[in-house]
């Protein structure tokens, strides 16, 4: 007597693989497409302090495994532009079961809300966060310009 093969039995693997295919290309409704990340994204907190009003913008970023010779930090303008590459895995001898932790290339762009001293901006990098100091580029104050009359 020959057994016949379920046709459902092999659904929950192709769903699972289907998944991994498409990663987060749905969002939780399902019906909103969203672009797959195909690359690693840090994550990055904005901040600004100061005594008298905000004196300097910070930007902390997570960028654990990241050397600190594999990033570049740009500011232009009101804009802060991280980008380097994560160290892509060894993969040779191993079977991944499940692969979560991102590598390869990331550029993450961060809009900042006031003017920035691009040349006085310090980084340092302590237990895989990236923290940049941007001070802020403090505007003169307003003059007065005088208003001359013709013919007195």
């Amino acid at each position: 007597m020959s057994q016949r093969k379920d046709p459902f039995a092999d659904f929950a693997r192709m769903r699972r693989e289907m998944d991994e295919l498409l990663g987060d290309f749905w969002d939780q409704s399902g019906y909103k497409a969203r672009r797959p990340q195909t690359a690693f994204v840090p994550r990055a907190d904005v901040y600004y302090c100061g005594e008298d009003g905000p004196e300097k913008a910070v930007v902390k970023v997570e960028l654990p495994g990241v050397s600190t010779d594999a990033v570049n930090i740009e500011v232009q303008g009101r804009t802060l532009v991280l980008s380097g590459r994560r160290p892509v895995r060894d993969t040779e001898g191993r079977t991944y079961q499940q692969v979560e932790l991102p590598s390869g290339p990331f550029r993450r762009v961060i809009e900042l809300s006031v003017d920035v001293a691009a040349d006085q901006a310090q980084a340092t990098y302590e237990d895989g966060i990236l923290r940049v100091e941007l001070p802020v580029r403090l505007e003169r104050p307003a003059r007065q310009v005088p208003i001359e009359r013709s013919g007195e």
